[in-house]
């Protein structure tokens, strides 16, 4: 437990010495005041521990998030079990050491049974409290990862129709083919190699469009055909140094970065025999660098920069470190993160979305609805034993609601958690699915 949640049973555990030593102590002594406020603390502690125990171990063992099903008949189970073994307890010590108005044989001989079933309801009450506001947490947890994941899906698919757009841009294209023409009326064994290696760009693009993150390995050696192929149309106007440390090698950058990264070197800067455009690839700290001599050509028109801001986009959606950009009257350098680990995304059917988040929002209102009923439960019934005591302690009609109204409860928590309606769908959906496959065989026997 939290040092906040000590706080709050501290106060807690005052609040009710205060009120229980100025209603129904009758000597206001500062020892009666003293016995209350630890007989008050040890209720506070034992249920509130007890309880909180009882909340973290599942949240740790079953999430609301992915168990939640079996989450909630847990929670039911242990929340009632649980509390009638804290509060017996409790009142064991309380009447029977503490106080000793009781002898063990009498405690347990049922003259106690009604102040044990009332101690009962309140610490349901205050559990189910604490399990209601537990789901809520894990609830808004949940939507607000799925809103940020949704977010993701989104920008992602877009950051990739865009770095695909820009790794086959028409006058790439072009530009290569040209190549490839020439090559191969003036050098046919290099215009094999040249065809070789744009083979193999295209197929590193395709098969890595899906992917939020790849090894520094897959790309650095995409990198080098990709340099191959440059080094091939502008001979020995590039040149490019490639000093990655072997130990990033099995670390993770975003796919075809480096390629969007030469691209911009080779489109912003001119190059010829007599000032060679050096080009060097290397990793510093937890970053990888691109860094080229400046030799910026004359644009015809301002650049849109779109393969950088793809760059920094995806990095974006993916962690929290930046991309850096540094600018000088010799070097031109930007640092992308290098990231040790794979983030956890989620893949959404776009077809699939709707249909599930109706089903989630459903199953919460369904889920929000009981715990209601639960709470409103545990909350009424106590009064009504209160009522039933003050007024007419040898009629106790207070069980004929509470088990009329707990039947409710049992009724609705299978209705909600498998056996009622939800039992009926999956039966129906299992005859349908039969049924189908049935008709299926007879059609391919036909």
């Amino acid at each position: 437990m939290k040092r906040k949640g000590f706080i709050i049973l501290f106060w807690v555990s005052l609040a009710t010495a205060l009120f229980f030593f100025l209603v129904f102590t009758k000597e206001k002594t500062f020892y009666n005041f003293l016995i209350t406020l630890l007989i008050s603390t040890m209720y506070s502690f034992v249920l509130g521990f007890g309880n909180a125990f009882i909340n973290d171990f599942l949240n740790k063992k079953f999430p609301w998030s992915e168990t939640t099903r079996t989450r909630a008949i847990l929670s039911i189970v242990s929340i009632i079990i649980g509390n009638f073994m804290l509060v017996y307890f409790c009142n064991y010590i309380n009447f029977v050491v503490i106080q000793k108005v009781a002898t063990p044989e009498t405690f347990f001989s049922g003259e106690y049974a009604t102040t044990n079933w009332f101690m009962i309801n309140i610490a349901l009450l205050i559990s189910a409290f604490l399990h209601a506001k537990s789901f809520m947490e894990e609830l808004k947890k949940t939507s607000r990862k799925e809103v940020v994941e949704q977010k993701l899906i989104a920008k992602s698919a877009n950051a990739q129709f865009e770095s695909l757009k820009n790794q086959l841009d028409p006058h790439f294209l072009f530009n290569s083919l040209n190549v490839l023409s020439s090559l191969i009326d003036e050098n046919p064994i290099q215009a094999q190699k040249f065809t070789a290696s744009m083979s193999k760009i295209y197929r590193y693009v395709l098969e890595q469009k899906d992917k939020e993150l790849v090894t520094i390995e897959d790309e650095i050696e995409f990198a080098k055909t990709y340099c191959d192929l440059l080094k091939t149309r502008f001979e020995d106007s590039v040149d490019f140094i490639f000093e990655v440390k072997k130990e990033d090698y099995k670390r993770y950058v975003v796919p075809l970065s480096l390629q969007l990264l030469l691209e911009n070197c080779i489109k912003h800067n001119f190059a010829t025999s007599s000032k060679p455009l050096v080009i060097k690839i290397f990793s510093d700290n937890d970053t990888l660098c691109i860094e080229n001599n400046l030799q910026a050509r004359e644009q015809m028109k301002e650049s849109a920069g779109i393969g950088l801001a793809n760059i920094v986009q995806r990095y974006a959606l993916l962690t929290k470190k930046n991309v850096f950009i540094e600018k000088s009257e010799d070097y031109f350098k930007v640092k992308v993160p290098i990231l040790s680990n794979k983030p956890n995304t989620v893949s959404v059917e776009t077809e699939d979305e709707n249909g599930s988040y109706e089903k989630a929002r459903k199953r919460v209102k369904e889920l929000k609805s009981f715990y209601a009923n639960l709470i409103s439960y545990c909350t009424v019934i106590p009064f009504l034993v209160i009522i039933n005591l003050m007024t007419s302690p040898k009629n106790l009609w207070f069980y004929y609601p509470m088990l009329g109204w707990g039947i409710g409860i049992v009724s609705h928590a299978f209705r909600v958690f498998g056996v009622g309606e939800s039992w009926k769908e999956k039966k129906i959906r299992e005859i349908m699915d039969k049924q189908k496959n049935r008709n299926n065989g007879n059609v391919r026997r036909k």
